[in-house]
């Protein structure tokens, strides 16, 4: 295989990838067809083949006999949940309860293991805030999140307030975009030494971890964050309308 076979199948999966994300291939709804997916990425059978290997490597998708390709439902995702999330109400009204302080670090390589969690290839420096969020009338931090801006974001990334409750927000706003679509990851995880020494908990104590995406109108991901939250100190509740 070529570097430039590679790089064909590997972009290719990223696309895909960001689609079932994004929700766009709802779990039972059927997924394309391989001579589908070669008319409109105008690509190889192998490159769709080897694209869709990494979908199912990383538990997105699978194939069945009879009823080919489908997406996973987000149970059977390698135990976390996946929520991809219409509106973006419930994250301004949980920031909007609560007070935290942005720190711009620089620009670094996006976490490996943040990556490889979200399943979307990441490459090159982004702009890496850190922040510590608090409740009102406590000291005690309720998470300490990690948040990647992309850097086609420079001029908007000069421009934040670090004592607004939100980036995306701002990030939206100073840049012109327009927020599509958010995914939201949610699994349980072990307080590493730096995590656990902010949130002044211990070391391999019960965290909880929601990774969520943000897209913008062309379906670009342009933030990323991580937000570890003590088990003891946060209870994450949805409200789902029957049909």
């Amino acid at each position: 295989m070529t570097t430039k076979d590679k790089a064909r199948y590997l972009k290719l999966a990223d696309e895909l990838r960001s689609s079932v994300l994004r929700g766009e291939f709802a779990h039972g709804k059927p997924f394309p067809t391989e001579s589908a997916l070669c008319r409109k990425y105008e690509v190889s059978r192998f490159t769709v083949r080897e694209a869709l290997k990494q979908l199912i490597q990383d538990g997105l998708i699978v194939r069945k006999r009879g009823s080919g390709t489908v997406v996973q439902p987000s149970s059977a995702r390698r135990g976390m949940l996946h929520q991809p999330l219409s509106n973006v109400g419930e994250i301004l009204q949980y920031a909007k309860n609560t007070t935290i302080s942005f720190k711009l670090v620089g620009k670094k390589e996006i976490d490996a293991a943040i990556a490889e969690k979200i399943g979307i290839s990441v490459p090159g420096e982004w702009f890496l805030f850190h922040g510590v969020r608090k409740a009102p009338g406590t000291d005690e931090p309720i998470s300490l999140t990690y948040a990647w801006v992309h850097p086609d974001l420079a001029d908007a990334v000069e421009k934040i307030d670090d004592q607004s409750p939100t980036l995306f927000v701002q990030l939206a706003e100073h840049s012109g975009r327009v927020i599509q679509s958010v995914t939201q990851d949610i699994q349980a995880v072990s307080a590493g030494k730096d995590v656990a020494e902010v949130l002044g908990v211990e070391v391999d104590s019960s965290l909880l971890l929601i990774l969520r995406s943000y897209f913008d109108g062309n379906g670009h991901l342009f933030e990323i964050s991580a937000n570890y939250h003590p088990g003891e100190r946060f209870t994450y509740s949805m409200h789902i309308e029957a049909d």
